[in-house]
């Protein structure tokens, strides 16, 4: 009987210690920080980092904060711009807790009261700004909207990171203003792009034909530097071989001359000056033939004088010396 009160006893003891034990100690994750309430109160050196904690059983009470980012959804909204154009609009916000104390002291539904102030927020930023601005300026809107954000919700002792306009829906006839818009912009782009390549096209072939013209123009350069280099050598070899020709060759070639010149159909000549003194150098050949024929015949007849002479003088002589 004493053995099953002993036992007993210390069974109870176990599962106290095993209560005090699960009451007592707290592991508080990386990402976590734990808010001690002892008797109902806590200040700033009752926060509790992260690693295995330690508290007064039944006295103390633990509250642990995720410290991690998080994302608050806001539905779409239908707000009225300032040129009173009403569009729909929903965003994200990414905040977390940056004060534990703050946090468990100061709101009682973190997650609604954000929701709610973004959603007044937004109405209030969209009705400062017109229609064009809202769809052409959305990283500004964004950064007004998480800076108001931030300023209320750090009261809470969270801090807003992140805003971002998931999308907007403008009313039906100003999508279908935007669709033409759009639209007219793709025509004048493409328009724009067809004159600019036909614009280079010309550009190219007028480059084309400077160039063909530039090469057609150094190669009849070069051809016509080849035919005076050719003329100026065939004119040194004309000079070369007119140089070694007498007065008499000359004289002859202008008597061919003369002749071909006869031969032609022709009723009117003009005759160099040249040719009026071809007559003084025939009749000087003339004469000089002449006398040279003279010469010749002189002395052909001297020499027939001769001839005859001994032959008469030695028939008389020989009768005698006979």
């Amino acid at each position: 009987m004493e053995l099953a009160v002993a036992l007993g006893t210390v069974l109870f003891l176990v599962i106290v210690l095993l209560a005090i034990l699960y009451l007592s100690v707290r592991v508080v994750q990386q990402y976590e920080k734990m808010v001690v309430f002892r008797l109902g109160r806590t200040n700033e050196q009752m926060v509790r980092e992260p690693g295995l904690r330690f508290l007064v059983p039944v006295i103390d009470r633990p509250v642990k904060v995720d410290l991690r980012e998080t994302l608050t959804e806001v539905p779409s909204q239908t707000t009225i711009t300032k040129d009173n154009a009403p569009i729909n609009v929903d965003f994200l916000v990414y905040w977390r807790i940056q004060d534990p104390l703050k946090s468990v002291l100061a709101p009682q539904r973190l997650d609604d009261m954000l929701l709610g102030v973004a959603s007044t927020t937004l109405r209030a930023v969209i009705g400062d700004i017109s229609l064009d601005e809202v769809l052409s300026k959305r990283e500004q809107i964004n950064e007004v909207l998480r800076v108001k954000l931030d300023e209320v919700t750090e009261r809470w002792g969270g801090k807003v990171t992140t805003v971002e306009i998931r999308e907007i829906t403008p009313p039906r006839d100003v999508q279908d203003a935007m669709n033409r818009q759009l639209s007219a912009e793709r025509t004048r782009r493409a328009v724009i792009t067809e004159s600019e390549g036909n614009r280079q096209a010309a550009i190219n072939v007028a480059e084309g034909q400077k160039q063909s013209e530039i090469l057609k123009a150094e190669g009849e350069r070069q051809a016509a530097i080849l035919r005076a280099e050719g003329f100026s050598q065939a004119l040194e070899r004309i000079y070369s071989a007119a140089s070694t020709i007498d007065e008499k060759t000359m004289t002859l070639q202008y008597l061919e001359a003369l002749k071909a010149i006869g031969a032609s159909p022709s009723t009117k000549y003009i005759i160099p000056t040249e040719f009026t003194r071809l007559a003084d150098r025939i009749g000087g050949y003339v004469s000089e033939g002449m006398a040279a024929a003279a010469a010749t015949g002189a002395e052909a007849s001297s020499a027939a004088v001769v001839d005859a002479g001994g032959a008469t003088g030695g028939a008389p002589g020989g009768p005698a010396a006979g």
